[in-house]
């Protein structure tokens, strides 16, 4: 064989070699889901599972850190005022003042967030006639909103009730801290301290949603919910079945067999 045909081929086989590789390249990295060019870096958004695993619901979501301050701000930090239920840590809410103006928006949402939270023991009045008054007399230990002691309380006190908690009462961290204010503007209109009259009538009846109830809070997932698709059509009239959230198999069971539709 000659050597220019020797190297001609060597550089024919090199050629081939770089080609192939030069194909087989996207081929590659294209099925790496890893690989995204630093413009899809992995994170985890606040509220985000550390498991990525739609199964797993025993991981805890990333929360905030201890005595931090939400950004969306607040009143009081917890490094300022802790969260004790004690007496003299709620005497220290008294000086604070209410940054939520008293209007029809403040009243309304007041109102819905006092009925859901707070009327089954004060009662829907604010005289402690609750619902679970009503069931057991025994169960009256929730004090009137309208009685001189609670009248004569600032409206910081109160904002730190519902933070804090105190003596027979839990805390409602639950509710969002703009959320409080509202109903803070709520009792006092209740107690005949506002301008606007508190609406006492019942928002909506059990298992209503939409307007009756309140929005979206402030400080709520930034992330949605994954709307799930539902596979099996469920029946009219079937028992403890939200359409929303059902997902079941699309499997049709054998004649005469249990159903395998599931909940979540």
């Amino acid at each position: 064989m000659k050597p220019e045909s020797s190297l001609s081929m060597s550089a024919l086989a090199v050629r081939s070699f770089r080609l192939a590789t030069v194909l087989a390249l996207p081929l590659l990295f294209g099925a790496c889901s890893w690989f995204t060019d630093f413009k899809r870096q992995p994170s985890i958004a606040p509220w985000e599972p550390f498991s990525q695993t739609d199964a797993d619901s025993t991981t805890p979501p990333r929360g905030q850190p201890k005595y931090s301050v939400p950004m969306q701000g607040t009143t009081v930090a917890a490094y300022a005022i802790s969260y004790q239920p004690l007496p003299a840590t709620i005497d220290s809410f008294t000086t604070i003042a209410n940054p939520v103006p008293v209007d029809e928006r403040s009243l309304a949402n007041g109102r819905m967030q006092y009925q859901i939270n707070c009327s089954v023991c004060h009662g829907l009045a604010g005289d402690a006639n609750g619902g679970l008054k009503k069931v057991n007399p025994a169960y009256g230990f929730a004090p009137s909103l309208l009685a001189p002691s609670a009248m004569g309380r600032s409206e910081g006190y109160m904002y730190g009730m519902m933070r804090n908690g105190r003596g027979v009462m839990p805390n409602y961290n639950r509710i969002e801290e703009a959320d409080r204010w509202d109903v803070v503007n709520y009792v006092r209109a209740l107690q005949g301290k506002t301008s606007l009259k508190a609406d006492t009538t019942l928002a909506g009846m059990p298992g209503q949603n939409g307007a009756t109830v309140p929005g979206p809070s402030q400080t709520a997932p930034s992330k949605p919910s994954p709307y799930v698709h539902p596979t099996v059509v469920p029946t009219p009239g079937s028992p403890n079945i939200n359409s929303a959230t059902y997902k079941g198999s699309a499997e049709k069971a054998p004649e005469g067999a249990p159903s395998k539709e599931k909940h979540l």
